[in-house]
């Protein structure tokens, strides 16, 4: 660039420094791409330029000085201005009602308590400050609490001076030179004043994923979690590593004359130019903060970041203040963990299920548990080799995890608990519904009832004909159908179709409105697609993609019915193992008489166009679609001969994105995969 006078280069330097700060606040504070990136880019090389040419411009809160110099050999120590308190746990609501039962008799007495100096967490020698007042008020403020590594900033006249990890809570490690690397931290505040923040650093799940990612490709260590990369990447002694990973940082507490509330401490850190985290909110009482908790026990899972609790403060700083310490923890402010995803309970005993083939499946009976949102009494053990793979015994202590809307499933047993009196588990010889003989068949890790007219298996299988990706009858649940079988107004899925009116009447729990809605239901869902009607016969090893592959190789039901072994197996993408299945259950008597009996009762099977727009075309979706459900989507990428998969990989085409997208619209950036909107995907089809 043309060298400009020192004058001119300090004005615009000025000018320079306040747009990217500008530009910095809206992005990585307020979540608002103003500029793009390649924008800021040219401004950061214009200033870089202009202080290389006149040194003297360059100043502490100048952008250019983010990204620190040489590597440390070491982490300080840094004496807290104000110590750092823990906070006690409570893992529900009545806990969180005991706490406030405890506050509230400090609050209601006459008693004095002594309140520890803000400043160094006890009374200054010779001072008792006033206790706290009788009868006063109580009122919450909650807030997320971030999964990530808390530090205190401290600001002079405004400029960043120190950060530090929290350490012990008076001493920690000073980590200014990686923490001017992060964004979302101002080096300079909106006002000159002398302060300190308390906030977490965290790493948000997309910048988890680029980390891991590029950790694989280098064959290098996979990280557990956000919080466990972000706490690594803090304490890299380079400041040029943690530049790369990209922290981000949010603000909790502010140490200012003035503030009377911790709302007004989050109000103040917005002012001075940090981002807070979003849902926090004032409650009055704990039903709202009873409210909070179970709105956010599942709605976390769709942040960009980790959470792992909330954090309830009473309100007024000064009641805080008084309320004092017990131990190293504030009175008037508690954690409340969210349930965890894997705890331990007890295994009280082993039992069975009998699945719509027959399939005898055992599952855990346990001690109720809280885990991932829910109260647990059931989990699945998969097979009788996984318990013996685990040594699972009747009796013993395990772990139980559950992860999102997956089944809860026993992880691991832990043996070092046992005391002797654990059993172990066998399978029974006899189906514990019909009395049917039980075989394993050779070769086979799951046992079968073997009886031809099992009640269960009927069940299931006519809530397998009844379901979502099937005939798709609403209001068709298991005890319904366990009257319906019971009553001996059905034998199989067919006889839905006969049923009127006046068969359900008398039934209980059946008025004459349920009664018509039921019959509406199951007469309006006699048309049904081909594909629908495949995977609605409950074929073993046929699910909704191999219903999918058979319809668009068949034209006709008749076609599947004569078709050779040779043939099924020659269909891309159905193997051997079902290949015969088919071929099989098409040749028994009992199945050929149940498509009759579907026949006469008036199911209709819609035969759809073959299309081949898609064919070869593999499809990821996610995020929610506004005109079509993702079922919906999925089966009009099979007609059109495309492939509807539910990870990204190098093998996708395209990733349709809907509303509140998760990380696999990321991930198809990574791997530069064309995304697709909800309406370009549907003009695609169209």
């Amino acid at each position: 660039m043309d060298k400009i006078s020192f004058d001119e280069a300090k004005k615009r330097a000025e000018k320079l420094r306040s747009e990217i700060d500008r530009i910095r606040y809206a992005y990585h504070v307020l979540d608002k791409e103003i500029v793009s990136e390649s924008v800021k880019t040219s401004l950061m090389h214009e200033l870089t330029q202009l202080e290389e040419t006149y040194p003297e411009l360059i100043t502490p809160d100048s952008p250019t000085q983010r990204v620190a110099g040489k590597p440390l050999d070491k982490f300080r120590k840094v004496r807290h201005v104000h110590r750092g308190l823990s906070l006690n746990d409570v893992f529900d609501m009545q806990e969180l009602a005991e706490w406030e039962k405890r506050v509230q008799k400090l609050v209601s007495s006459s008693s004095v308590i002594p309140a520890p100096d803000r400043v160094e967490g006890k009374a200054p020698a010779g001072i008792q400050r006033p206790g706290v007042k009788k009868n006063e008020k109580l009122d919450y403020y909650v807030e997320l609490k971030l999964d990530g590594l808390s530090v205190y900033l401290t600001y002079e006249k405004g400029l960043l001076k120190t950060a530090a990890t929290r350490g012990d809570g008076t001493t920690g490690e000073d980590v200014t030179q990686n923490i001017r690397t992060i964004e979302s931290i101002p080096l300079k505040l909106t006002e000159p004043v002398d302060i300190e923040v308390r906030g977490e650093v965290y790493m948000d799940y997309k910048q988890f994923e680029k980390v891991n990612a590029a950790q694989e490709k280098k064959g290098e260590k996979i990280y557990a979690n956000p919080r466990n990369l972000a706490a690594g990447t803090l304490r890299q002694l380079d400041p040029k590593i943690v530049s790369a990973r990209k922290l981000k940082f949010m603000a909790w507490a502010v140490y200012k004359d003035g503030i009377k509330t911790h709302e007004e401490e989050h109000e103040a850190a917005k002012k001075l130019g940090f981002k807070v985290e979003p849902n926090s909110r004032h409650s009055k009482n704990l039903k709202e903060i009873e409210k909070f908790l179970e709105e956010w026990e599942d709605k976390r899972k769709k942040l960009p970041y980790q959470t792992d609790g909330a954090v309830i403060n009473i309100n007024s700083e000064d009641l805080v203040s008084r309320l004092g310490i017990v131990g190293k923890a504030p009175r008037g402010v508690a954690a409340y963990k969210f349930s965890a995803e894997q705890v331990t309970t007890k295994l009280e005993e082993i039992r069975v299920n009998v699945g719509r083939t027959g399939a005898v499946t055992p599952f855990a009976v346990l001690t109720p548990v809280k885990v991932a949102g829910t109260t647990v009494s059931r989990a699945t053990l998969h097979n009788e080799d996984e318990i013996k793979r685990k040594d699972i015994r009747i009796g013993d202590t395990v772990v139980i995890q559950k992860a999102g809307d997956i089944i809860p499933e026993v992880v691991q047993s832990l043996p070092n608990l046992r005391t002797g009196k654990e059993k172990t588990f066998k399978m029974p010889e006899e189906c514990p519904v019909c009395g049917g003989p039980v075989v394993r068949p050779e070769g086979e890790a799951v046992a079968r009832c073997t009886a031809e007219n099992c009640f269960a298996v009927e069940l299931q299988k006519v809530g397998h004909f009844v379901s979502k990706g099937a005939f798709n009858m609403e209001g068709l649940g298991e005890k319904i159908i366990t009257q319906l079988i019971e009553e001996g107004l059905i034998e199989d899925a067919a006889d839905l179709f006969a049923l009127t009116e006046g068969d359900l009447t008398p039934l209980e729990r059946f008025a004459d409105t349920s009664s018509k809605n039921t019959v509406a239901s199951i007469q309006e869902h006699k048309k049904v697609s081909f594909r629908r009607f495949i995977y609605g016969l409950g074929i073993r090893h046929i699910g909704a993609i191999t219903a999918s592959d058979l319809t668009r190789k068949f034209r006709r039901l008749e076609d599947i019915r004569s078709a050779s072994l040779e043939e099924l197996q020659a269909i891309n993408g159905i193997g051997d193992v079902a290949s015969e299945s088919i071929y099989k259950w098409f040749r028994n008597k009992r199945n050929l008489e149940f498509l009759k009996k579907l026949k006469d009762n008036g199911v209709e099977i819609v035969y759809e166009a073959v299309k081949n727009k898609l064919v070869g075309k593999t499809f990821v979706l996610t995020g929610s679609l506004n005109t079509i459900t993702r079922d919906e989507a999925e089966e009009l990428i099979r007609i059109n001969g495309g492939n509807a998969s539910g990870s990204v990989s190098k093998a996708t085409d395209f990733v349709v994105v809907g509303d509140n997208p998760g990380s696999k619209a990321d991930k198809a950036k990574q791997l530069g995969i064309k995304t697709l909107s909800e309406s370009e995907f549907l003009k695609i089809l169209r």
